[in-house]
């Protein structure tokens, strides 16, 4: 099954301890489109400028994501920041949303009917447009960030309303649910009318609440550890191309997607922009998840002699 993905496109600036990158590709929807893509035919929407290069475009069509970005008169959006080596947290430098302040999605007839949706960072009433247009999804995930949850409340809960999982990270969902009880604010999150929230935790891994159950992903003990910046958009881009390839949404396979969408973000990290997407290998993911099942493996405890 194929995978519909909207968000924004940016060409970014990206200082790290490890090197500074100028005019990088970036943005929620190429670097979740890029990991979807490893496991199902992947649709991108989102708005470029007339400056956005062209070698951008062969790339994503190198990886066979069908090419849905809307060109809009005047520059790609652009971000600049830097991480220190606590690489959990970007420091913004500079803004320009340039195109994305003129974005209005259009969904059309031949993708609406797309099964698996994942609404990237977006203004909460852009998501809520796109929804407007799709056609009886299967399965609808939204990420989010603290911007619009600061300035649009009231439209992100619309949309969390109307999706089936909700992705945010430890910080958003502390101030989106007013509390620092983790489980607290997944469970109030759920009473808004998701199915299920995922936490990411960056280097911590990510937890998943539904209604009945909850499951702690690890992280991956990174080693090499370049540029943290689209790891969340990885992450969801390997979690829900990994369900859409399987077509199976038993709770057993969800929570193999969260860990697929853990190595999908573990490779992210260990270069600037998609880099080592660019050279990553269907083989290294099945090893990775292996490794990730290896260490995560313990036997049953027991109260044989126990004193």
């Amino acid at each position: 099954m194929s995978v519909l993905v909207v968000g924004s496109v940016a060409l970014d600036t990206v200082k790290t301890p490890f090197g500074e990158k100028k005019g990088i590709l970036g943005g929620s929807a190429v670097h979740a489109s890029v990991s979807s893509s490893f496991f199902s035919q992947t649709i991108v929407v989102g708005p470029v400028g007339e400056d956005f290069p062209a070698e951008h475009t062969d790339f994503l069509k190198s990886r066979n994501i069908t090419n849905k970005l809307q060109i809009i008169k005047g520059r790609t959006f652009r971000w600049s920041g830097y991480y220190e080596f606590d690489m959990n947290q970007a420091h913004t430098l500079d803004t320009e949303l340039n195109v994305l302040s003129a974005f209005n999605p259009e969904i059309g007839d031949e993708i609406k009917k797309t099964p698996f949706v994942f609404l990237a960072n977006l203004d909460p009433e852009i998501q809520l447009k796109v929804l407007d247009q799709l056609d009886q999804p299967r399965l609808v995930a939204a990420d989010t960030m603290d911007f619009w949850i600061k300035s649009k409340r009231e439209a992100l809960h619309e949309v969390i309303k109307r999706v089936d999982y909700v992705l945010m990270n430890e910080g958003e969902v502390r101030m989106f649910m007013e509390t620092p009880n983790i489980p607290l604010a997944a469970r109030r999150l759920l009473k808004l009318g998701a199915k299920a929230v995922i936490i990411k935790q960056g280097e911590h891994g990510a937890l998943l609440f539904t209604d009945n159950s909850h499951f702690n992903a690890p992280s991956y003990p990174q080693e090499v550890f370049r540029d943290p910046t689209g790891a969340g958009d990885s992450f969801a881009g390997g979690f829900i191309g990994y369900l859409a390839r399987t077509g199976d949404l038993s709770e057993g396979n969800i929570r193999r997607a969260v860990i697929v969408g853990s190595v999908m973000a573990s490779f992210n990290i260990e270069d600037f922009s998609l880099d080592r997407m660019r050279r990553l290998k269907p083989h290294e993911i099945a090893e990775r998840f292996d490794e990730f099942r290896r260490f995560s493996e313990f036997e049953a405890f027991s109260l044989i002699n126990w004193v």
